[in-house]
């Protein structure tokens, strides 16, 4: 028998202030059961953190085709690849291409995979962001996510203030590049 997704409901508060975005919205997210709980958190802050117009959640790590969060304009064509977790090189460069703009959050240490992009062909690898949010926060955070949870997520000078149900965490989003 097959494991089915958990579906997780999260009502979100966001206060970006470094792309003056501010939004409340109740966002599912569908965790599949090879997901970690650490991948699931990075996804929803991806979500938030490139929050706007046409900005659409995929199937997360059973996204064959697709990245775990895209972008898609009025006509319908993707505009932003947004990848979570250690996708290979080949897949960064397919979304870039495709897209024209692709970005990567990761939720483990991002040396190594910067190591494997950096002997790779990736289209514009230079211009692809690589977030990192530090294995611990996202460790601290993952912890604190339940089935339906209240996130209010503050963004100013690349400072992350994350509310989980009334548990504070704070990080600096570092930025890496793939080339």
């Amino acid at each position: 028998m097959a494991l089915t997704a958990t579906v997780h409901v999260f009502t979100v508060q966001l206060a970006d202030m470094d792309r003056e975005v501010y939004a409340d919205f109740e966002l599912r997210m569908a965790r599949q059961p090879s997901e970690t709980a650490e991948f699931m958190l990075v996804r929803l802050l991806a979500y938030c953190l490139e929050y706007g117009e046409g900005i659409a959640l995929t199937e997360g790590v059973a996204a064959v085709d697709e990245p775990a969060v895209l972008v898609r304009d009025l006509t319908g064509r993707i505009t932003a690849w947004i990848e979570v977790g250690a996708p290979d090189a080949e897949r960064l460069h397919r979304g870039m291409k495709h897209a024209g703009r692709a970005a990567l959050y990761v939720h483990r240490d991002p040396a190594p995979l910067l190591a494997i992009y950096a002997g790779s062909r990736i289209h514009r690898a230079a211009e692809i962001p690589i977030y990192d949010f530090g294995v611990d926060f996202v460790r601290q955070a993952a912890a604190k996510l339940q089935r339906r949870s209240k996130v209010a997520l503050s963004v100013t000078e690349r400072q992350i203030y994350l509310d989980i149900d009334g548990d504070n965490l704070g990080t600096t989003i570092v930025e890496h590049r793939a080339g």
